[in-house]
């Protein structure tokens, strides 16, 4: 087990420390049912050869065919991709999703490829994995650097080699290509209804509320513009090459418009641009963390400024960090219960690619608000005042599971 998982694992453990009836359930998620890796030539545009290391985990299907993104960035590893893989399985577990969990990643800077080159990229992967993925038995989708044409090369790739269009095999594509409306978003719009759900568990009122927010991309845009509508004040805003603060609040439209225009938040006029790491010594009464993972960690989680935090990204608060922000009083709306609006359309569009009958962006914006705020309500419900929010959401999802492992009886193999 990397070290990684490790840790990611150290959370569940201690909620199936609680009762018997779980110990069958955590030895099934000790390990990832099932981990390819490969490595995949890439010709670059001066005639060069490029190989790159991917990976795609089936982490555990218990409760159905896995399920997860696809992620090119140059932090990838396998043990990153499997502990996302077993985060992928709790999450869908918290959502009720009929799926359990997957992830897949190649070890990559996508930004230093050309078109053509990130073309190759994306078809060779799916040639890498097009063994173990299937509607019915891994679904992938975009992460990191993946959305848009990437997942639709990677789908026509998967056509042309099993000889038939099968759009049920990968979500997050364009609407042209067999994709859902309402997608876009879907990961900020599920967070922002989470929040509201939680409204009782946070020491301030939603409304007239500060809000500081890391990463622009969008996640990150989304539930800065969802804060903003639900009359919270944003006052700093960070991506990877600055931060920008201004404790009167921040004109969330005018800052994506300026990131879109430059490709960087800094600059922002009528705000104070400082380095993008400034963004976490921000006091103000949400931070939310809509970047990469592992930006919390035990040495800094004392400085924190924040009353709550709204986790959008996958794992940014590192597990030695839980002890010392429940300590502090910082209030966690974790990352396996806030994120996962994009899961939830995920399954939308799986649906209406079997079914072949495709929904109005309302109808699966609605549908998502809702299925976020029974996943809320849930996890709502199982806390208490001596129960952090991350060990209800842990706890739901292996009640969830367990129930599945009874289900399937002995002979389960996976």
């Amino acid at each position: 087990m990397g070290e990684e998982l490790t840790r990611a694992m150290a959370r569940l453990e201690k909620i199936c420390a609680r009762e018997d009836n779980f110990k069958e359930a955590l030895l099934r998620l000790r390990y990832p049912a099932q981990t390819t890796a490969a490595t995949i030539p890439v010709r670059r545009d001066d005639g060069s050869l490029l190989m790159v290391k991917a990976w795609r985990c089936r982490y555990n299907a218990l409760r159905g065919p896995t399920k997860g993104g696809i992620r090119f960035h140059k932090s990838v590893t396998m043990d990153e991709v499997i502990t996302l893989g077993f985060w992928m399985t709790i999450k869908t577990a918290i959502a009720d999703l009929p799926f359990g969990g997957a992830k897949g990643g190649a070890q990559i800077d996508a930004a230093s490829l050309s078109t053509r080159e990130l073309e190759g990229l994306s078809r060779g992967y799916m040639r890498a994995i097009v063994d173990v993925v299937g509607p019915d038995r891994d679904i992938p989708a975009p992460d990191v650097a993946t959305s848009g044409k990437p997942i639709a090369w990677m789908a026509d790739e998967y056509f042309h080699l099993m000889r038939r269009t099968e759009p049920a095999v990968i979500t997050g594509k364009p609407v042209e290509l067999f994709g859902s409306k309402g997608r876009d978003g879907a990961t900020g719009t599920g967070a922002a209804a989470c929040l509201e759900t939680m409204a009782g568990h946070l020491p301030f009122k939603i409304s007239g509320a500060s809000a500081a927010v890391q990463g622009v991309g969008n996640a990150g845009a989304k539930i800065a513009r969802e804060l903003a509508k639900r009359g919270m004040k944003v006052i700093a805003v960070s991506d990877s090459g600055a931060c920008v603060r201004n404790d009167q609040g921040i004109d969330v439209e005018k800052l994506v418009r300026h990131k879109q225009e430059t490709g960087s938040v800094g600059g922002l006029e009528g705000a104070q641009t400082l380095e993008s790491a400034a963004v976490l010594d921000v006091e103000t009464d949400l931070f939310v963390p809509a970047a990469l993972g592992g930006v919390i960690t035990a040495d800094n989680a004392n400085s924190l400024k924040a009353a709550a935090i709204l986790e959008v990204a996958n794992g940014p608060v590192d597990p030695g960090a839980d002890d010392i922000l429940a300590g502090n009083g910082v209030v966690v709306i974790p990352d396996v219960l806030a994120n996962a609006g994009g899961v939830i359309v995920s399954w939308y569009e799986w649906l209406q690619n079997r079914a072949g009958e495709y929904w109005p962006a309302d109808t699966v914006h609605d549908r998502l608000k809702a299925q976020m705020k029974k996943s809320a309500a849930a996890v709502s419900d199982l806390s208490d005042n001596d129960t952090r929010l991350r060990d209800a959401a842990y706890e739901l999802a292996i009640k969830r599971i367990a129930a599945s492992v009874d289900a399937l009886g002995d002979q389960a193999d996976y």
